[in-house]
């Protein structure tokens, strides 16, 4: 039984196959895909039809139990070869940690019978599903209570129920504060080259009746001089080991601006998202994407012919330039190596 869709609105599982909400179409087309195979999971994830740390994470979960369901059904010696293609998932986008997180514990369980194996896989992605709508709700909720009332919030990126199993960590919280009116207003950067701003952010808030307003990227720095801004909340996509935090590029400038203006920043994102493995923000390996993603807008070219691109998914914003790392075991306030490993004790 697939959940409901205004609650996790990117993913949907039915017991047998996955379908996923096209995130490349939005706000323009609702658009659900149905996948049948790893190969087609894996393409959906570097394709950007869905996106966002934890989403790619539940999403993953379902990828292993579509591999093994077919890796089972064919005989022979099925885990050699589900086994690459778990290694083929992971390599699907880079700097996402949850992709790696969410295979990792999927796998034990392949060490186990054969017998009723499709079936425990499946309990076990759909547990991490319901965990990711759960663990954003807690967020949402230890975040909301540091903004005071009538703050003005930022938001960079989409980091929301599309991002997410549901609700959103970055904008769970802006929910959260919303509900409990807190907020006088809500921008959004526009977020080039995707634009997940403009088309995904806004279609969330504005479908859940939340009023936002759009600004360029390359506007934000002025719009905190005007005294608009009181936070800038945002997600992430890995978090080392000391605090640093990978996020959508852009978000480091997000962070030198609000700390030039005195205004607080905050990452949300769930535990899976950090990684203890990666001792700073220099070790996270950082995607970069075909430069005609820069050249073009719905398609048409609207650069030079000439020009090359640059085209860095993410940027990593330093520990010293976030106030709060907000997830669901709790809050950390002005982070370091000591206070994100406290976190896991």
């Amino acid at each position: 039984m697939m959940m409901d869709r205004s609650e996790s609105p990117a993913v949907q599982w039915d017991g047998k196959n996955l379908f996923l909400l096209d995130q490349r179409i939005l706000p323009l087309q609702e658009k659900y895909t149905t996948y049948f195979t790893v190969d087609e999971v894996a393409q959906a994830i570097t394709d950007m039809v869905v996106r966002g740390a934890p989403a790619i994470g539940v999403t993953a979960a379902y990828g292993v139990v579509l591999a093994a369901k077919i890796r089972i059904s064919k005989g022979g010696d099925w885990r050699a070869e589900l086994n690459e293609d778990l290694v083929m998932l992971a390599n699907a986008r880079p700097t996402a940690i949850n992709l790696h997180w969410a295979i990792e514990r999927m796998r034990p369980l392949l060490d186990g019978e054969e017998s009723g194996l499709v079936e425990r896989l499946s309990t076990e992605a759909v547990a991490i599903h319901q965990e990711d709508i759960a663990a954003c709700k807690t967020m949402g909720r230890l975040g909301s209570s540091y903004i005071d009332s009538g703050s003005g919030v930022l938001t960079h990126c989409n980091a929301g129920a599309l991002a997410t199993g549901g609700y959103g960590t970055a904008l769970g919280v802006i929910r959260s504060a919303w509900e409990e009116n807190r907020l006088s207003e809500v921008f959004a950067d526009e977020t080039r080259p995707w634009l997940q701003g403009s088309r995904l952010t806004a279609w969330e808030l504005t479908q859940d009746n939340i009023p936002v307003s759009l600004l360029a990227d390359g506007a934000s720095s002025w719009l905190m001089k005007q005294g608009k801004v009181n936070w800038v909340v945002v997600g992430s996509d890995r978090i080392a080991a000391n605090g640093d935090v990978a996020n959508k590029i852009g978000t480091y400038a997000a962070a030198i601006a609000a700390r030039h203006h005195g205004i607080k920043f905050m990452v949300v994102a769930p535990t899976s998202t950090i990684d203890r493995a990666v001792a700073a923000g220099d070790d996270i390996p950082i995607e970069s994407r075909e430069s005609e993603e820069l050249f073009s807008c719905s398609g048409n070219r609207i650069a030079a012919e000439k020009a090359s691109g640059w085209n860095p998914v993410f940027d990593v914003t330093p520990a010293s330039l976030v106030d709060l790392i907000v997830t669901e075991r709790g809050v950390v306030e002005n982070p370091t190596k000591e206070k994100i490993a406290a976190l896991f004790e």
